[in-house]
């Protein structure tokens, strides 16, 4: 069978879902297609020629490349399509982002014929996808006394790429729609058990929201033709949890409009808005689309006449409306006022919306195209020996004069490009940093590898010291949407400079290891700037930003982020931990006391969280950077002590050294070159030449939060609060609950001890609680599933070395096998323990979750419904979130333990602990 006739099998198959073919990006499907196109008595000539045009990849894809070959043909008039001008032919051209229709269009600028040179040139000056072959072509024709060149470099010079594109309307008009009330997880947007169809645009639309809300959202552009639909977090916030670019793609899929009419479900400018504005990650994902977010403040707390504000009985503030946003109201952004209005009626200031940059992201359909542009501007002006001309909104630089620097502030700095020399930046300046790491992981690194296609990149970024591609949230289950995703992506991200986890070859073992601990391993340096496809992209050294697959992608390409230095929030400790309790409760216990000293308001939400945490080795400060994506923070800090950062890069070299051994380093050696750069880090720190970072003494914060140790009498948990009668403080992590709350006998259907949020002590403390069990009462039993999924393969080597691995194995009854991986999600648990393989496991929700309605205790990271477990009728499923220890009794008992009885059970083990500096 011809690859043609499978995919009208395949079209016929997505037409029983509701969808349209699937977009072309395979060199010999489309080669088959040309084909028939040249055959004008063939009988699928008209759709192939449609095909051709309307649904072919365009960047750096296989097909993309066919597709630039046979229009420049066309353009020689050495192929004839009636359908197909030359003229149009070039306009296809325009369309095509950069790769091989760069290829092209530079042959033919740069060829003999003076007239199709001349057209050529014209639509290379609207292109900004160029790299470093491109712009090396160029540079070499002007040398060389090239007109055509040195028109081209002129209309860069003066980025007219930018200049002669539509204005920004001064108004545009929305209309309203409520996609739920309290905080709108990207789940919503874009559910994790949906994970395998991102790349797949339209069916992966299928799934956001529902299909009732999908239906209402036409209903409302059926009723407001004139109107773009804003999805709004009704008293929430937009966008919160993982960083989706998906989500994203989603809203935009729905509400907003075609990116080309010739690149079919790549779709722009989305509006999105929430009650407490829009998460930091989704609000840069909105950007990289051309899109918009607002900060509605359309409720506030009420206040009784002597100005204080008023609670209900649970001493919530209670809230009153500010203005409507319900479900169908017309409103107006006025891009000139930077207002939104109902009418002639003046609602909210919305500049910052409405910055001068984000205004060019509006204007160019994106923000990838300003940076681009921004890179081929510079390279074009000194090409010419002359000065660019200011046409972009300059960067905002803050400077405070006898101002200190925070611990971000400084890492900023020190990874500037182009900014003022000799400048020192504070809270607030845009600036372009290099960054040192990069991490992509596998539910959204088909995305990531669509996006470079789409931004023509072929390689990674010289600059970027290191860069990861997991496989941790496809570890569970190597099923047929497994098979058919990875192996591409791995291959893909390979050949591109990245180590993955999966070797392309099958040389090496698969090492399925969560993303997050790898990328802590891999950052050698505290002074790095980390990008990562994943919201808990927050290792304990340098500063981590999770990010979209967009955003990943660009960092890739270009070694470089664009944002402004946020504000920080500074977090330290006094007093000494219960012995009894466990570092995770101090985690969840710095969310309370923070929301406490604050009356409710979130300090950390879009901020730095710079943490003083000293004197925990990396593996364990991580459990407090990575529960900041909790917190709603931008990203977080911990400052380290010399010895302790000492430890921490010993440590992370000997695993770095494990993945040499394992056979994973590439041809340019990134994995030795990090281990070498450790080794430096290291011998600046002994020497005291450049001790470890922290941030000066008159550096100045948004705020500063005190957590007191005396007071955490008790384990704290997370609690999703499902059945809370204020729907908007559902879901939200700001619900910490002590143990005895539970009164010693809420039913537990389910455990699991997993996630990034855990490291190798606490599969120890598993291990030793088994041990204490057994000692008490001859042997251990489960009252509920208890699943353990250790994050690293390195953990499980560790915890065999030091006899721990034996006792887990001795009370499981069932463990992983590398060698037969399960092949379906299990739908159903005994009351047994399951060793699962090293990955993400129940904490993603993609592959496999607990059983519809069941109350989970879990060490994980999220809480949002649907994520780790989902409802089912008359019963809400609801995951709590605790220390491993409490995950683990429950499962023993059944139910949550009394504080009695966790006292107990925790008598003589090594819980995680931590000590302020000052008290050592």
């Amino acid at each position: 069978m011809s690859l043609y006739q499978e995919y009208l099998n395949e079209i016929e198959e997505r037409k029983g879902q509701g969808l349209h073919p699937k977009p072309i990006d395979g060199a010999e499907l489309l080669s088959e297609i040309i084909n028939q196109i040249k055959d004008v008595n063939n009988e699928y000539r008209e759709d192939s020629v449609k095909f051709f045009i309307y649904n072919t990849l365009p960047g750096t894809t296989s097909a993309a490349g066919v597709k630039a070959k046979f229009l420049k043909e066309i353009i020689l008039g050495e192929a004839t399509v009636a359908e197909i001008t030359p003229a149009y032919a070039f306009e296809l051209l325009s369309h095509m982002k950069g790769g091989p229709s760069i290829e092209v269009l530079l042959d033919l600028a740069l060829g003999n014929d003076e007239a199709t040179a001349k057209q050529a040139a014209e639509v290379l000056k609207t292109q900004v996808f160029l790299y470093d072959a491109d712009t090396a072509r160029l540079a070499d024709a002007f040398k060389a006394g090239n007109a055509i060149a040195k028109d081209i470099l002129e209309s860069y010079a003066k980025a007219e790429f930018f200049t002669e594109l539509p204005a920004v309307a001064e108004e545009i008009k929305v209309v309203t729609y409520i996609a739920a009330e309290g905080d709108i997880s990207t789940d919503l947007l874009s559910p994790g058990n949906q994970a395998h169809s991102r790349s797949d645009r339209e069916l992966h639309g299928q799934c956001m929201i529902t299909p009732a809300a999908q239906a209402e959202i036409k209903e409302l552009q059926a009723q407001h033709p004139d109107a773009s639909v804003m999805l709004i977090a009704e008293k929430g916030t937009m966008g919160v949890g993982s960083s989706r670019m998906s989500g994203v793609n989603n809203v935009a899929l729905w509400t907003g409009k075609q990116a080309s009419p010739y690149v079919p479900f790549v779709n722009i400018a989305p509006i999105v808005a929430g009650t407490n504005g829009i998460s930091p990650i989704f609000l840069t994902t909105v950007d990289v689309t051309g899109g918009i977010g607002i900060d509605l403040k359309n409720w506030k707390k009420q206040v009784d006449a002597n100005g204080d504000v008023v609670r209900n009985e649970a001493g919530d503030p209670v809230l009153e409306e500010v203005y409507s946003v319900a479900t169908g109201t017309v409103l107006t952004i006025n891009t000139k006022t930077q207002k939104l209005y109902n009418g002639d009626q003046e609602l909210i200031d919305i500049s910052r919306s409405l910055t001068p940059q984000k205004m060019e992201f509006i204007k160019a359909g994106g923000s990838y195209a300003i940076v681009f542009g921004k890179k081929i501007q510079t390279f074009a002006a000194q090409t010419l020996g002359i000065e660019a001309p200011i046409v972009f909104a300059p960067s905002k630089e803050i400077s405070n004069d006898g101002q200190g620097l925070t611990a971000v502030e400084k890492i900023f700095n020190n990874n500037a490009v182009g900014s003022t020399p000799g400048k020192v930046l504070h809270a607030g300046s845009d600036v372009r940093v290099k960054v040192n790491i990069v991490g992509s992981q596998d539910t959204t690194g088909l995305m990531t590898s669509q996006e470079l296609e789409a931004m023509a990149a072929t390689v990674i970024a010289p600059t970027v010291d290191g860069a990861y591609q997991s496989g941790c949230h496809t570890a569970s289950v190597w099923d047929k949407k497994a098979q058919a995703n990875i192996p591409k992506l791995m291959k893909f991200m390979n050949d591109f400079g990245v180590i993955t986890a999966r070797d392309p070859k099958g040389e090496y073992h698969a090492m399925t290891d969560v993303i997050h601990k790898v990328l802590n391993d891999i950052t050698i340096d505290e002074w790095a700037i980390i990008i990562g496809g994943d919201s808990h992209t927050r290792m304990s050294k340098g500063v981590a930003f999770g990010a979209d697959s967009g955003t990943v992608a660009l960092a890739l390409a270009t070694g470089e982020a664009s944002m402004p230095i946020p504000e920080s929030v500074k977090v330290t400790f006094k007093g000494e931990m219960k012995q009894h309790m466990d570092f995770r409760d101090v985690v969840h216990a710095t969310q309370a006391q923070m929301l406490k000293q604050f009356d409710g308001e979130n300090v950390f939400q879009g901020r730095i969280i710079e943490v003083h945490i000293g004197t925990l080795l990396a593996d364990q400060a991580f459990t407090f950077t990575d529960w900041t994506a909790e917190m709603k923070a931008k990203a977080s800090i911990c400052i380290s002590q010399d010895d302790t950062l000492i430890q921490s890069l010993e440590i992370a070299k000997s695993r770095i050294q494990i993945m040499i051994e394992k056979g994973m380093d590439n041809k340019n050696q990134v994995l030795q070159g990090l281990i070498d750069k450790a080794n430096k880090r290291i011998e600046e720190i002994k020497s005291g030449a450049k001790p470890a970072l922290t941030p000066d003494a008159n550096a100045k914060y948004y705020a500063e939060v005190v957590i007191d140790l005396d007071i955490i009498e008790e384990p704290m948990i997370a609690d999703p609060d499902v059945n809370n009668a204020d729907v908007s403080k559902r879901y939200t992590h700001d619900t910490i609950r002590d143990l005895t709350y539970y009164g010693g006998d809420k039913h537990v259907d389910l455990s699991f001890v997993g996630s990034c949020m855990v490291h190798k002590d606490d599969l120890k403390i598993v291990s030793q609680m088994l041990r204490n069990v057994e000692k008490a009462n001859g042997k251990v039993e489960f009252k509920a599933p208890l699943v353990v999924a250790a994050p690293t393969y390195n953990i499980i080597d560790e915890l065999k070395a030091e006899g721990d691995w034996e006792m887990l194995q001795k009370y499981s009854g069932f463990e992983f096998s590398d060698l037969l991986p399960k092949s379906t999600a299990r739908t159903e648990y005994e009351n047994i323990m399951y060793l699962e393989r090293p990955g993400c496991n129940l904490c993603m929700g993609n592959q496999e979750k607990a059983e519809k309605g069941d109350t989970v205790m879990a060490t994980s990271t999220r809480l949002f419904q649907g994520r780790v477990v989902e409802d089912r009728d008359g019963k809400k499923g609801e995951s709590l979130l605790a220390s491993t220890p409490v995950v683990v009794l429950s499962a023993i008992l059944g139910r949550i333990p009394s504080i009695e009885e966790y006292k107990a059970a925790v008598e003589g083990i090594n819980l995680t602990k931590f000590k302020p500096i000052s008290m050592n």
